[in-house]
C-alpha cells in the first residue's frame, strides 16, 4: 500500500511539473506575440511616426512643439505665429537658451 501511494504522490508531481511548464511556455509565447504586435504602435493603437532631417524643420505648427537643430523663439515665432511663445512656456527662462528637442508650447495663428 505504501508503494501506491509513492507511486502515485510521483505520479501527481510529474503532472504538476509538466503543467507549470505548459503554463510557462503558453506565457512566454504570448508575451513574444504581444511584443512583437505591439511594436510600432503608441498608445491607442496610433502608429508612431518618427521624424528626422528635413523633414523635422517641414513639420506643420502644432500645440506641442519641439524645438529642431538651428531653430530659434523668434524663427519659431514667425514660422508659427506666435509672438507670446516665452508667455507660455515658463520652464524656458533665457530666450537664447532653446536646445534641439526642447519641449515648448504654441498658440499657431498662421498657417505656413
Amino acid at each position: 500500500m505504501a508503494g501506491r501511494r509513492q507511486i502515485k504522490k510521483e505520479w501527481v508531481q510529474a503532472a504538476a511539473d509538466a503543467a507549470s511548464w505548459c503554463v510557462a511556455l503558453s506565457l512566454v509565447a504570448m508575451l513574444v506575440v504581444v511584443c512583437t504586435l505591439g511594436a510600432g504602435e503608441g498608445g491607442g493603437g496610433a502608429p508612431v511616426v518618427v521624424v528626422r532631417g528635413a523633414a523635422l524643420s517641414a513639420r506643420p505648427c502644432e500645440e506641442i512643439y519641439v524645438v529642431a537643430e538651428g531653430e530659434t523663439l523668434h524663427s519659431i515665432s514667425d514660422k508659427c505665429g506666435d509672438p507670446l511663445i516665452l508667455e507660455r512656456n515658463p520652464h524656458v527662462h533665457d530666450p537664447d537658451d532653446v536646445f534641439p528637442g526642447l519641449v515648448i508650447r504654441i498658440t499657431p495663428s498662421k498657417p505656413r
